[in-house]
């Protein structure tokens, strides 16, 4: 089957804090325990991180990509999110500000004005639930100046409503891979310089050719050298990418303290493909499945990003949905949703497993 090119899928409550923050904090909480989930359990390395935690964590809200939402057949967002049992969404935004996933009807909901927002305001309190993230799809080399207004526009909104990220695309488009490392720094200097006073945190997806490789994150984040520039981290592109599956955590370690925001997404490689250096988007369109059948250790994940301080939400992206009824897609999503919550079972403070149930 063709692998699939991640540039070509679709991508379609309180404020947050600096990344100096979170060192700070992560000082002060350690790392987080896990306990078991259905039908496995948490690797010996996350068992070892999890012994060493002496305070028990805040929990994470557990989240969807709204483009997800749709597929529960339900009328409007607020009955889908109720049916795959997440506390909130990362939503995408039209450079009109419109919020076109998140549906009531044949209406959706948008963030132009005041009235527009206390709108949504409501319907989020009345719900329950949260926008955890925006989401943006950029094209920085192709119109720099559009992209930077609409960036000021966005993160006024996202001041607005109390939302702490903004997930943004740094990838190259119209530049040569030479030109765009020096542009993309630039660029996102501008961004952060602009919208600085928002307190709003700029988080760059890792997909695609160029965000997915560490040395490109790490020199472009030296450059920009801004508390307000950070990373979705998407557990599985990294995978995608090519990077050897006990690569990935360390991979995560080293940009966990950059994470403003989260995608949890996986892939269940044959045994001999996943510990192999393989092409990019290798059979992706194959073997891409839901967090709780893929390869990727979410207790050791979760141990990393807990160390790191992370603080905002663990937000499944789950690309696996295509092709399944209303019903199979919210029993998928809610075993993910079920794995992620259980996988964040509070210990006591000896650092023992508390028990939990099975998904």
């Amino acid at each position: 089957m063709k692998s699939v090119n991640r540039d070509d899928l679709s991508r379609s409550e309180s404020q947050g804090v600096s990344r100096r923050d979170f060192c700070l904090r992560s000082a002060a909480w350690g790392a987080a325990a896990y306990a078991a989930w259905a039908g496995g359990s948490v690797s010996a390395e996350g068992r070892e991180m999890a012994a060493a935690a002496d305070v028990t964590p805040q929990a994470w809200p557990v989240t969807c990509r709204d483009v997800m939402l749709r597929r529960t057949g339900k009328s409007d967002c607020w009955a889908a999110m109720e049916a795959y049992g997440v506390d909130g969404v990362e939503c995408d935004i039209t450079e009109e500000l419109k919020l076109p996933n998140l549906f009531e009807g044949d209406a959706s909901h948008g963030l132009a004005d005041g009235d527009q927002q206390a709108r949504l305001r409501e319907a989020l309190q009345k719900s329950g639930r949260k926008i955890t993230a925006l989401c943006m799809h950029n094209r920085f080399d192709e119109r720099p100046e559009e992209e930077l207004e609409w960036c000021r526009k966005t993160a006024a909104a996202a001041q607005a409503m109390g939302i702490p990220a903004v997930r943004i695309d740094v990838v190259p488009r119209r530049l040569s891979r030479e030109e765009f490392p020096a542009f993309a720094a630039e660029m996102m200097k501008k961004v952060t310089a602009a919208t600085a006073e928002t307190g709003v945190r700029w988080a760059i997806e890792n997909h695609g050719n160029t965000t997915n490789d560490p040395e490109f994150l790490n020199n472009l984040f030296a450059a920009v050298d801004s508390d307000h520039l950070g990373l979705t981290l998407d557990t599985g592109n990294f995978y995608w990418f090519g990077h050897p599956l006990s690569e990935l955590y360390g991979i995560y370690e080293t940009f966990a303290p950059r994470a403003f925001h989260t995608h949890c997404k996986s892939i269940a490689y044959p045994p001999e493909d996943r510990d192999r250096r393989r092409p990019m988007g290798y059979r992706y369109a194959e073997f891409h499945c839901p967090i709780d059948r893929g390869d990727i250790d979410f207790g050791r994940v979760l141990a990393i990003l807990r160390k790191a301080g992370y603080s905002n939400d663990l937000c499944i992206e789950n690309e696996a949905l295509g092709g399944l009824t209303p019903e199979q897609a919210v029993e998928t999503v809610s075993r993910e949703v079920r794995l992620l919550k259980n996988l964040q079972a509070t210990i006591t403070r000896s650092g023992r497993f508390s028990p939990v149930a099975r998904a």
